[in-house]
């Protein structure tokens, strides 16, 4: 008879192990609830390949290429090489300066003089730029490239890494800026991930998303846009461990374990 309880008991623990361990999973797990009809997400996504938009205090890379490179090097901006006699030095490679995007959204290029800017993409100021240029290269149409120098998302919380972290991909998913950051922790709440976003006009407004939902896609924030701040948020056995020192949680853990295979061996005993 003790010993059918003994056994009933053990079968009992390992239950609520198992049953715990399924929680903590669905509370970890990205993209929940995919199944057989998850195709019909493709079908709802907007058309088109996500490309960020030029903001206010963006640094431009603009390079103008044709087949005639001492007539677009005005518009490439290089800057000097300065020997160490103070003059310019002809052996260095020179530097591609940047443009800076100013506060209202414009930049100063040459021949053109002020272009607005604000709320273009790349793909865009380079099909303005191609157009404004076609009247001085009247026999070619310029190879105009465009890139965001300065493009940065700051990953901060419960992950492996956090920081700021520079990337030349301007098309930046939240878990690409997750990824950069090491992950998220096993202590850290996929469910109410914040993210911290500048509008042009300055103000400021938080995103709240949830990572555990397959339709995290459809999210403003699923696209990191130039200085985003991501906040994982830590659950609560992290914050309930917080109030405790290492020394204090590790005996506690301890003491907890003890006391669950101490009332095991007793009840076989009996």
């Amino acid at each position: 008879m003790y010993i059918k309880k003994s056994i009933l008991s053990l079968f009992l623990v390992i239950g609520i192990l198992v049953l715990s361990s399924c929680s903590s999973q669905k509370n970890i797990a990205y993209f929940q609830k995919m199944n057989a009809n998850t195709d019909s997400l493709k079908k709802t996504q907007p058309a088109g390949i996500h490309s960020a938009t030029i903001k206010p205090l963006d640094l431009l890379s603009i390079t103008v290429v044709t087949s005639n490179p001492e007539a677009s090097r005005i518009y490439n901006l290089v800057a000097p090489q300065i020997g160490e006699n103070g003059t310019n030095s002809l052996t260095s490679m020179p530097t591609l300066q940047t443009y800076l995007v100013t506060e209202d959204g414009t930049i100063d290029f040459p021949v053109f003089g002020s272009l607005k800017v604000e709320g273009l993409t790349r793909k865009q100021l380079e099909a303005l730029l191609q157009e404004k240029l076609a009247s001085a290269f009247s026999k070619e149409r310029p190879i105009v490239t465009i890139r965001i120098t300065n493009f940065t998302v700051n990953v901060l919380g419960e992950v492996l890494r956090p920081g700021k972290f520079q990337t030349t991909n301007e098309r930046l998913t939240i878990f690409d800026g997750l990824a950069l950051a090491g992950d998220m922790s096993v202590y850290g709440r996929r469910d109410n991930v914040k993210v911290l976003r500048e509008n042009v006009d300055g103000s400021k407004k938080y995103i709240t998303v949830n990572l555990n939902d397959k339709n995290i896609i459809y999210s403003e924030a699923y696209y990191l846009e130039q200085n985003d701040v991501v906040y994982v948020e830590p659950n609560k056995s992290k914050s309930n461990s917080s109030k405790f020192g290492a020394a204090e949680s590790f005996g506690i853990s301890a003491l907890s374990i003890l006391f669950s295979l101490a009332s095991l061996v007793i009840t076989i005993v009996k």
